[in-house]
């Protein structure tokens, strides 16, 4: 068996290495771009103003850069898994994969899917989505994906399930994909990291709608703490099972309590993502 894994891997290593790609100690990098990411867009063609600094259009909403990580573990199957992560205000996708971690919680999670990085408003403090609010736009970003992935492993992928991750201002493009993308039926898991500022009618619905799994971990200053409280209320009034969990300390059988979590951090907004290795063990716990 051990022979044949090992074949499988010289094999996959043979056609992803006739693409040009970047390699890391936990795997392989992609980069394409995608005229179905969130910029450039009509509604910041004029740049961006917040608190009297101007974030120019060329520096931060002209980016339609896409990123595909393929772990050292990973393994085709019938169909591929795949894995949004957005980052938030003042960051980008390069950024976020360095200060979070995410290639290595990624590779170590051992979930056998794609992290795929779109850029939205890069270096910049705004949560608007561009393009991904759009009607179906989602649903042709993961079609420019699947063609790319074709061309990476010289044979024809089926998309699978999609997981959304997002941190801090990612919450908005997350919230209009669930409404807008035209896949959602295909979303079967939700992270928001201290990310719920607002759209909380967005997020619920889905649960409501859809039996995907959710967890969103918020922290006592960074501003989502109201919006999650409301959200348990909800989920209260609604009768949808749900736990709550007080203690940054958890483990995978906590998360695998119930499909719906919501994680009080005492950490700081930053931290939420990869202080504990959450991110992996989100991923760990997914459906």
């Amino acid at each position: 068996m051990s022979k044949i894994i090992l074949i499988f891997f010289v094999i996959l290593s043979s056609i992803i290495y006739s693409q040009e790609s970047e390699l890391t100690k936990f795997g392989k990098v992609f980069k394409f771009k995608s005229s179905n990411t969130s910029f450039p867009h009509k509604n910041r063609q004029g740049g961006y103003t917040y608190k009297n600094t101007h974030y120019k259009v060329d520096e931060h909403y002209n980016t339609s850069d896409v990123k595909i990580f393929i772990p050292n573990n990973f393994i085709i199957t019938d169909s591929v898994e795949l894995v949004f992560y957005f980052h938030g205000w003042w960051n980008n996708i390069d950024s976020s994969v360095n200060q979070f971690n995410l290639f290595e919680q990624f590779y170590n999670s051992k979930k056998n899917a794609l992290l795929i990085l779109s850029e939205t408003a890069k270096n910049s403090p705004d949560s608007y989505g561009g393009k991904l609010e759009e009607m179906e736009t989602f649903s042709e970003l993961v079609e420019d994906l699947n063609d790319e992935l074709n061309n990476i492993f010289n044979n024809e992928i089926k998309i699978g399930n999609i997981t959304l991750a997002g941190h801090s201002g990612a919450y908005r493009v997350m919230a209009f994909i669930l409404m807008n993308g035209g896949i959602t039926n295909k979303i079967n898991n939700v992270f928001l990291f201290d990310a719920l500022y607002n759209d909380v009618e967005k997020f619920t619905y889905w649960l409501d709608n859809n039996n995907g799994k959710f967890i969103n971990i918020y922290t006592k200053n960074g501003g989502t703490k109201s919006e999650s409280e409301n959200l348990v209320l909800c989920l209260e009034g609604w009768k949808l099972d749900h736990i709550v969990i007080d203690d940054d300390d958890f483990e995978l059988d906590d998360l695998n309590q119930s499909r719906i979590i919501i994680i009080k951090s005492q950490l700081e907004h930053n931290e939420v993502i990869h202080t504990k290795n959450q991110f992996q063990k989100f991923l760990e716990s997914s459906f």
